[in-house]
């Protein structure tokens, strides 16, 4: 079936979850969603869906208004953003991701602030899986091109060492070699044991390797299964993947 394991205490669970923005409207209705250890869970959907409000609410830059969030079998609704960070979970907001001003090094070490370990071998970790970051070490992070940034992106959240990592459209305004060089970072960290949720557009190549997959539409689950179910799904594959009809 997917990657799952069984008979374990789900790494995130959530269950009825209701927020927004603004008190009483609602974009999230009761979503519900379910991440075991080490699996690689996709969320798509039209734009407006909710996807990105779903990350935020699961890192805790929103509060939920109603159901519960469960982190390692701990209910982290409510919590602070560093307070869920500690707990072993980071995320990587589609923009205004890394310190423009510092070099990729600096960018690295900022990441690991709240650590009190050796940083050389965890940067030198994350030289060898980026090696194009190697090579720019001590190059300015705004000069970066965008895929470069993004993969510096998830270095600079890789040297908490996380137990899952939310990355929030990933590929976004990339050129199609830069977007397959991106997930390819992904897989790489998921075979290296991160869990990880990862919202984006390009419904297709997230569900090729994902474990499991979530559509949601208008705040609200509407179709969930394994990556390749959802792939070969004629429903998923005419209203998201842009089958039969020109985009």
């Amino acid at each position: 079936m997917s990657g799952s394991v069984k008979n374990s205490v789900p790494l995130l669970e959530i269950q009825n979850v209701y927020a927004g923005y603004i008190k009483d409207v609602d974009i999230l209705q009761g979503v519900n969603f379910l991440v075991e250890p080490g699996e690689l869970v996709t969320v798509i959907g039209p734009n407006g869906a909710g996807k990105s409000t779903l990350a935020k609410t699961i890192f805790g830059l929103l509060t939920p208004h109603t159901g519960t969030i469960t982190f390692k079998g701990e209910n982290i609704a409510g919590l602070k953003s560093n307070q869920i960070v500690q707990k072993g979970m980071c995320y990587v907001p589609q923009i205004a991701n890394v310190f423009p001003s510092l070099s990729v090094e600096e960018n690295l070490e900022m990441g690991a602030f709240v650590r009190n370990v050796p940083l050389k071998p965890l940067k030198d970790r994350i030289f060898t899986m980026f090696s194009r970051l190697s090579d720019r070490r001590h190059q300015r992070a705004g000069t970066l091109s965008g895929g470069e940034r993004q993969m510096l992106a998830m270095g600079k959240a890789l040297m908490l060492e996380p137990s899952l990592l939310l990355l929030d459209e990933p590929s976004a305004a990339l050129s199609p070699i830069l977007v397959t060089q991106v997930f390819e970072q992904i897989k790489q960290i998921n075979q290296n044991g991160t869990a990880i949720v990862l919202v984006e557009q390009n419904a297709r190549k997230a569900l090729e390797m994902a474990h499991r997959g979530y559509v949601l539409e208008s705040g609200r689950n509407a179709i969930s299964g394994p990556g390749q179910e959802l792939l070969n799904d004629p429903k998923v594959g005419e209203l998201y993947l842009g089958a039969g009809k020109g985009h």
